[in-house]
Order: structure tokens, then C-alpha cells, then sequence
């Protein structure tokens, strides 16, 4: 079976794989490996192991070999001409009157070449911005267009919950994300409440959606009826995360008392069904 060894370019970033040939990596090692972009410097995230040839979905690049000390200094070096390479495009961008906004630059390892990541919501003519910046650095300029997710996690920031953006603290890429879940999930769907800081769907409605969808198909559906120890209930709301069910008990001077069970206490007739919807495209949408 062939060998992979998964590499990461940036702390939060997506893992690639790469085979490793003879050599043996643990992880944080630091690795020498051949791109598109051509010779990149990562750390190794998930160690060399085996896998089905059926797994791999093209032909592994190499992994050239472990990187050096000298190779960990270049690295920081790059890294360390950042701030100056922002500070100099956001000059050239101003002096061009262009509508985008500058958001982070990568020089690649062999410094052949400078990437910025940029947004804009129109169309932008960066041609002589081109033109500028080569004539500063005197290499490759790339200008690379991202979207609104992207920019949260290049810039990071406090999501509505008080914590880092996942997105820019742990996720390696972004899973898609739907107003399915939150429906699933019982949330507001008032797209205030349920947006990260790039407005679009919060990444954490996916983390424990199986959870939620599993236990969703076991809770009575609501206005339905059901048995309880007390009798027969109509139910009038799901507590899916502590599987507890609130009831409306009809008494016979017919006054209501409503009442929680734990589902396992619940005689169920009907069973929820699925919640379909179309919008499986990550953007929050007002369903008020």
C-alpha cells in the first residue's frame, strides 16, 4: 500500500498529502515538498501511514526532504517581511484608487514570488498595481481574490459566542453549512443570531449536526399527541440536547398543566420528519 504524510502549510490551514518515500516524519517536524506553486516549506500534521490505493484521489507529490535548520530560518524570514509587504501594497493600492481590500501577503519559500490575498465586492483592474509592486520587490506579484469566509479566517476575530473564530483557531478547511442544521438544531433563524463574523452560516452548526439530526428523528413531532405517566399530552416543545420533552396535559375542569419527561418516558405516535430545505449554501437567510 502507498505511503502519505500529511503537511500544512499555515497553523489553521487545510492538510495536504505527500509522499514521503523512505523518509519517516513525526509530527510538527518541518518537511521540504514540491507544489503547484513550486517549492513550499510545511509541517508535518499527521505522520506517514499507509493507505488504500482506492483513498488517493490523484498521484502524490514528493516530499523532497526533511527541512534543515537553515530551512526553519528562511521560513521565518519570509514570514518576517509580511508586515513590510502589506504596508507597502496598501500604499501602492491607495495611490491607485483601488476598491479592495488588502488582507495578508505570502512570500513562498524560495522567494520567487509574493501572494496577496485581497477582497473587493466588484471587479477590480489591478494591472499597473501589478506593474507597481513587481518594479518594488523585483519578483512574481500574485494577487489572489478571496471570499468573505476566507477573509474571517486570514483576519480572525470574536465570533457571537464570545470565543476565537473557529475558523481561524482550529478548523483546517471549511465544511459546508446549511439553514437545515439550525432548524435541526432548534435555533433562532433570524440571520443575526445565527451569522459569524463573515455573514454567512456559523461553522458551528456543523460540529454537532449529527448529534442533533440522530436525535432529532426520535422526538415527537410537535402538536402531536402522546403518552406520558400522566396520560395522554399534546407536545408543545423538544429539548434535543437533554432529550426532554414539555407536554400540555388537558385536565378535566379543562385547564392545561404542561409538564417535562425524559423521551424515554414518552409513548411516541408520530415521529418528527425530516427538515428539508434548499439553501445549502452557507449564506443566512431571514425565515422569520
Amino acid at each position: 500500500m502507498p505511503k502519505i504524510a500529511g503537511v500544512r502549510f499555515k497553523a489553521t490551514g487545510k492538510i495536504y498529502y505527500f509522499s514521503p518515500g523512505d523518509l519517516e516524519f513525526a509530527p510538527g517536524d518541518g518537511a521540504i515538498v514540491e507544489t503547484v506553486r513550486g517549492v513550499e516549506f510545511g509541517k508535518i500534521a499527521i505522520p506517514v501511514r499507509e493507505v488504500e490505493e482506492s483513498e488517493l484521489k490523484s498521484p502524490l507529490k514528493p516530499i523532497l526532504r526533511k527541512a534543515s535548520e537553515e530551512d526553519f530560518e528562511i521560513a521565518k524570514k519570509n514570514a518576517g517581511k509580511r508586515p513590510e509587504a502589506i504596508r507597502v501594497a496598501k500604499e501602492k493600492i491607495t495611490k491607485h484608487g483601488l476598491s479592495m481590500k488588502l488582507l495578508d501577503a505570502e512570500f513562498t519559500f524560495d522567494n520567487s514570488k509574493v501572494i496577496f490575498y485581497f477582497t473587493s465586492e466588484t471587479r477590480v483592474d489591478f494591472r499597473e498595481l501589478v506593474k507597481d509592486l513587481a518594479a518594488h520587490f523585483r519578483i512574481r506579484i500574485e494577487l489572489r481574490q478571496v471570499g468573505l469566509r476566507d477573509e474571517s479566517k486570514i483576519l480572525g476575530g470574536l465570533g457571537p459566542c464570545g470565543r476565537p473564530c473557529c475558523c481561524a483557531g482550529h478548523l483546517d478547511d471549511f465544511e459546508r453549512v446549511s439553514i437545515k442544521m439550525a432548524k435541526v438544531q432548534g435555533l433562532s433563524l433570524n440571520p443575526v443570531k445565527i451569522s459569524g463574523l463573515c455573514g454567512r452560516l456559523m461553522c458551528c452548526l456543523q460540529f454537532e449536526n449529527a448529534h442533533y439530526s440522530e436525535t432529532y428523528k426520535l422526538m415527537p413531532k410537535l402538536g402531536s399527541e402522546v403518552g406520558t405517566p400522566s396520560g395522554q399530552a399534546t407536545v408543545t416543545n423538544n429539548d434535543l440536547l437533554r432529550r426532554i420533552v414539555t407536554v400540555k396535559i388537558q385536565s378535566k375542569d379543562d385547564s392545561f398543566e404542561f409538564k417535562q419527561f425524559p423521551l424515554n418516558e414518552i409513548k411516541v405516535h408520530h415521529r418528527q420528519d425530516d427538515v428539508h430545505d434548499g439553501d445549502e449554501d452557507g449564506t443566512a437567510v431571514n425565515c422569520e
